[in-house]
């Protein structure tokens, strides 16, 4: 079977050949303006990981990247049926929602000693034992518990088979090099293997010629493209190159070459801010709640749109840096997407009217 388009490729044919989403040329220089006047702070920098969000580990250590891997590997589906009921983590006084309440259990269960970062636990841990983990304060459990159950346990046996049960053994295979990071991600853990077909279009008109018989033709369906978006192989690799500040092991000599994180969220934010338009069927069909499935059409374009959207403004943002002087600019797309998804997270009341996209599966 042919490889699949990586992200980059990929989100730049979905948005050449996209129906239903478009990325637009003025909210993509609006967004690049907001970025580029945040290009000094630490919400730009990879330190930023660290400082801006608590329940992140605070030391490089082993010990924090094998959290780091642990988090992300259940980094998937938290949104809500109903944004006033939903799964809680109290932790420290403090309730956490969405990935901030998997966080949150992740470091309530090592206070209370259990070695939930530890592949030979979580290799062998039980249903009831990660339900206990990943507990609610409410009365909302946490979405999708038995693939996270299915997920983690495969990754803590194929740890501890391959790489001696640390996720830093795998690291340090990738010799600084963030692609081949992902690759071994990719290669090694089935979970982390974020591809699909995307019809583009759905059928193909193959015109043939029969003696007598004028345009003459019949239908033929499309094969489609493959794609992948490795959301959450590529933000694991973010995820260690901000624990570690870029440093030792966690220099990637090739960070620009990843993507942002193609999940929910920061295309909300895209759109909210004018950089992406959603056509007026798919926007109905968010505010009716519509659940796509992973692979739906519209699904793949709004996420390989968003993809090449923010390529776009990471475009401009170093075209205004070296317009003022500034060449030698840090700032990549995973910084960007950062920088969107908390933009999102503190603008959610006032990105109320545009829905995210609902869909349950383990990719994100």
């Amino acid at each position: 079977m042919d490889a699949p388009l990586p992200p980059k490729e990929a989100g730049k044919f979905i948005s050449e050949n996209s129906k239903d989403v478009s990325v637009l040329e003025e909210g993509v220089q609006k967004v690049a303006k907001m970025v580029f006047e945040k290009r000094n702070s630490e919400e730009l920098d990879a330190t930023g990981w660290k400082l801006l969000h608590d329940l992140n580990p605070q030391t490089m250590s082993e010990t924090s990247v094998n959290w780091v891997f642990v988090t992300d590997t259940l980094n998937f589906s938290f949104w809500s049926e109903n944004d006033d009921h939903k799964c809680l983590v109290k932790y420290k006084g403090k309730m956490h929602s969405g990935f901030w309440s998997l966080c949150a259990a992740i470091n309530r269960a090592l206070d209370e000693g259990i070695p939930i970062t530890s592949a030979s636990f979580f290799a062998n841990i039980t249903l009831d034992q990660l339900k206990y983990v990943l507990r609610s304060d409410t009365d909302v459990p946490m979405p999708l518990i038995e693939e996270r159950l299915k997920v983690l346990k495969e990754a803590g046996n194929i740890l501890l088979e391959k790489f001696d049960g640390s996720f830093l053994n795998c690291i340090k295979k990738s010799e600084n090099s963030a692609q081949k990071l992902l690759r071994l991600v990719v290669d090694n853990f089935p979970s982390y293997r974020d591809e699909t077909t995307f019809q583009y279009p759905e059928l193909i008109a193959a015109f043939r010629i029969y003696p007598g018989e004028e345009n003459s033709f019949t239908i033929i369906a499309s094969d489609g493209k493959k794609v992948a978006f490795y959301k959450r192989a590529q933000i694991l690799i973010a995820d260690i190159w901000g624990l570690l500040e870029g440093k030792g092991d966690g220099v990637f000599h090739d960070m620009a070459s990843l993507t942002m994180f193609a999940d929910y969220r920061v295309p909300q934010a895209l759109v909210y801010l004018g950089a992406m338009k959603y056509s007026e069927k798919l926007m109905e069909k968010l505010k009716q709640g519509v659940l796509f499935q992973s692979g739906d059409c519209q699904e793949v374009e709004i996420r390989g749109c968003s993809i090449w959207c923010v390529e776009l403004i990471l475009r401009h943002v170093l075209e205004l840096g070296a317009q003022k002087g500034h060449v030698n600019m840090h700032i990549n797309s995973v910084l960007i997407d950062y920088y969107l998804w908390d933009y999102a997270k503190d603008h959610r009341e006032d990105m109320a009217d545009i829905p995210i996209h609902r869909v349950r599966c383990i990719y994100y």
